[in-house]
């Protein structure tokens, strides 16, 4: 008789408390050798938390880890890194002012008699970017990367530690859909290496493409486990969230009112060659859709006055306006979720209360000085209660709510102003299933009561299901603009890749 060898890693009875949060609670996990294991739940379910504790991140307060049938302690990310374990963050961990062969020999630079080898240092980078298929000059400075790129980045820092355990935590949030089979031709390369990869995505078809196996986690303890040939998008969801998919958003059909937003000859720096024009109506959701690079977020950010456009005409309500800082998009009615609510859109460590108060700061002031608190408590209020922000505690750290939660937080500090017009830059990144939904019945209602929205998603599910209107981009233009019936994902697709 034989037996089967031993899993890599075994996870046993792990417990952590937060105050107020059990956040995991006796959870088992088990990784084999040369699996891919996916590790899925809503926002707050525990994914993040036991992933930093398998990285060294967090220490546990209870339970066991075991590598190789042997008893480990991961009390640093040192500690992590000796015994092969390596977590990609999903929140990326870079540093902007360096280029990205110093990002991605940090910490392990090689140097010979206390000085640092640049040619050892650079050829490490060109093979780690060769392994994701970024093709970027190893000397770029990291700050002037797009997000995706950044993102690209990371993996390939990973991948040149040798890990034997890679977690990637949402590794796939702001890539597009090129970049992501890459991706996963990069994890089933790992696979055949015998590299263990733990994948955490709220992507549920990525999950069916790549993963061997998948655990479930609802709130903070294992809810269901589902092999390979188990694995689809119903089963996944029932354990998720504890119900059927037939309760999922589906979309209203609206009548499109007045012109709220007009663009003409649009500019960004970005893309000085190509002007945008287009309008957003009453009742309206506008998808804009695209490849990372396309300019979509650089479109955005000139409409609100981040990156001044160099040219342009834009009218709200009919009132053409000026729109050099956003202080002035916001005094016009425009209001923007940007990309990365944790760098852009929140102050961590200001209380919920506080940071849905931020945007309006000058509409609640007394006598031009003082904040006017009793007004900032009934706003908060009244936005945890219909966003349905959970917990419902506005004096709560906004960094401790989950990633759901703090989107609907930026989501509500636009929402109090009652903008004409919601600018919204992947409205929905690194939130689950269900937090998706009730983001997608808030744009509904928002739509319904009269503002226009116009939305970068890199999710064609998300642009398809959400979107009355689709504005395509191509390296900086419009490559077209789909009504909802010309609207399939091939017809964008071909705009996006410059073949319409």
């Amino acid at each position: 008789m034989t037996t089967s060898p031993s899993p890599l890693l075994r996870v046993e009875k792990l417990d952590k408390r937060f105050p107020g949060v059990h956040a995991l609670d006796h959870v088992d996990l088990v990784l084999e050798r040369g699996e891919v294991l996916a590790v899925i739940g809503e926002n707050g379910a525990g994914k993040s938390t036991l992933m930093r504790i398998l990285a060294g991140v967090q220490l546990p307060d209870a339970g066991y880890i075991l590598l190789d049938d042997k008893p480990i302690c991961c009390c640093s990310v040192h500690d992590a890194l000796r015994h092969g374990i390596v977590l990609i963050h999903q929140e990326l961990n870079l540093a902007d002012n360096l280029d990205v062969a110093a990002n991605i020999s940090l910490g392990r630079e090689a140097h010979r008699w206390g000085l640092l080898r640049s040619g050892a240092i650079r050829a490490e980078a060109i093979r780690a970017l060769e392994w994701v298929g970024l093709k970027v000059s190893p000397r770029a400075l990291v700050g002037n990367l797009s997000i995706g790129q950044r993102q690209m980045v990371e993996i390939a820092k990973a991948l040149a530690t040798d890990a034997r355990i890679l977690i990637m935590d949402e590794p796939t949030s702001s890539l597009s859909q090129h970049e992501t089979e890459t991706l996963f031709e990069v994890v089933r390369g790992l696979k055949a290496r015998g590299v263990s990869v733990i994948y955490i995505s709220h992507r549920l078809g990525e999950v069916r493409a790549v993963a061997d196996r998948v655990i479930v986690l609802r709130d903070g303890r294992n809810a269901g486990e589902l092999r390979r040939e188990e694995i689809n998008e119903n089963r996944m969801v029932s354990l998720m969230v504890g119900r059927d998919v037939s309760g999922w958003y589906h979309r209203q059909a609206r009548a499109p009112g007045e012109q709220l937003l007009v663009v003409r000859g649009l500019t960004t720096q970005a893309h000085r060659r190509h002007r945008l024009s287009f309008e957003v109506r009453r009742g309206e959701i506008v998808g804009v859709a695209g490849l990372v690079g396309a300019g979509r977020t650089e479109m955005l950010e000139g409409l609100f006055g981040i990156t001044p456009p160099l040219a342009g005409e834009i009218a709200v309500r009919g009132r053409p306006v000026k729109i050099r800082t956003p202080r002035d998009a916001i005094r016009a009615g425009l209001a923007l979720l940007p990309e990365d609510r944790k760098l852009q859109g929140l102050i961590l460590e200001m209380t919920v209360r506080s940071n849905i108060g931020l945007a309006g700061l000058f509409r609640t002031r007394r006598g031009g000085l003082f904040l006017n608190g009793l007004q900032e408590r009934r706003d908060a209020d009244k936005m945890i209660s219909d966003l349905r922000i959970r917990p419902p505690l506005a004096k709560m750290r906004v960094q401790l709510l989950s990633g759901g939660n703090q989107q609907k937080a930026v989501l509500a500090k636009w929402l109090t102003l009652q903008p004409h017009v919601l600018l919204l830059d992947e409205p929905t990144r690194g939130v689950d299933v269900g937090a998706k939904e009730e983001i997608y019945r808030l744009l509904e209602q928002a739509a319904c009561s009269g503002a226009g929205i116009l939305f970068v998603s890199s999710e064609m599910q998300e642009i398809l299901t959400l979107a009355d209107r689709v504005l395509v981009m191509h390296q900086g233009r419009l490559a077209a603009e789909l009504t909802r019936d010309k609207l399939s994902e091939e017809a964008v697709m071909r705009a996006a890749t410059g073949q319409s």
